[in-house]
């Protein structure tokens, strides 16, 4: 891997791939419309497209991907419950911005397209820990739109020849996580509010549970699918940590009062099978999450 593109490269996990990237001495250019990344996240050795994927010129797409070996898409609009209140300009990013990047990555004849793909795919599932042969039943419009862009995944690598591979994260934490807006997960909600002298709001019960992970191991993961050296064809990998917290007992890791109210459609469990990518692609998870959240309340 000599020259690679990162979709959503001033986001959250963007950035931090790109980061890596960048150290591994590899040449990184950056699509993305700063919509929910930031320019702070923007490594300066990295080029820079302020570009739209769902409503790029497609030749202009291409023209970037030109003599890139990888192109690993993250550029999305996420979160749940922000995509079922308002689906349309999700739907918009999401699978026609992933169509966007397919075909302009098999038009300039990139190797392969490493996918963000997400754990919402299952949707509520009794299987646990979920292996990726599971059902897959989306809750929300992210969850299918996530997974219809793994299909396009397939279908590019069956009918133009295009070496894909999809990887479903479960929640994602780290540095560099967005605070701001309608895109924040629960950590760095109870991170903002614990700031600000609030209460720690919880949604339903809080004894829904979360496969939380850690962005390095994403980070990880992408790499070591970027740079497999057989032929993916579309095939789908967790990305979990392998264990599980309450949101409740995420919220006593910081501290601080509890405050419950809002009732939302969302799985009561995530856990992941890791046991495939560890098989095919040697990856473990390395991170733990109550020990990331006392680092970071001792250095905040």
């Amino acid at each position: 891997m000599k020259k690679a593109i990162v979709t959503g490269g001033a986001g959250f996990i963007g950035s931090n791939l790109v980061d890596e990237l960048i150290n591994q001495n590899i040449q990184v250019s950056i699509i993305d419309d700063l919509s929910t990344g930031h320019k702070e996240n923007l490594n300066p050795k990295a080029t820079f497209y302020n570009v739209d994927i769902s409503k790029a010129d497609p030749l202009r797409l291409q023209t970037i991907m030109e003599e890139a070996d990888i192109v690993f898409h993250l550029a999305a609009l996420a979160r749940v419950q922000p995509s079922i209140e308002d689906p349309i300009p999700f739907n918009e990013v999401n699978i026609n911005g992933t169509l966007n990047i397919l075909w302009a990555a098999h038009k300039a004849g990139v190797k392969r397209v490493v996918y963000s793909a997400s754990s919402s795919a299952y949707g509520e599932t009794n299987i646990l820990p979920t292996s990726e042969t599971a059902p897959t039943n989306p809750l929300s419009p992210y969850g299918l739109q996530k997974y219809v862009g793994e299909q396009y995944c397939k279908m590019f690598s069956e009918v133009y020849g295009l070496d894909t591979v999809s990887l479903r994260y479960f929640n994602v934490y780290g540095e560099k996580m967005n605070f701001g807006g309608a895109y924040k997960k629960v950590i760095a909600v109870f991170i903002q509010q614990l700031q600000e002298g609030k209460k720690l709001t919880i949604t339903n019960d809080g004894e829904q549970r979360r496969d939380f992970t850690y962005v390095g191991d994403v980070v990880n993961a992408n790499i070591l699918a970027a740079t497999h050296p057989e032929r993916l064809d579309g095939d789908v990998f967790n990305v979990g940590n392998g264990d599980n917290y309450s949101v409740n007992e995420v919220a006593d890791m910081f501290g601080g009062e509890k405050v419950y109210g809002e009732k939302r459609i969302e799985p009561f469990e995530t856990l992941a099978d890791n046991a495939k990518i560890d098989l095919d692609l040697d990856w473990q998870p390395k991170g733990d999450l109550p020990t990331w959240v006392k680092n970071y309340l001792k250095n905040a």
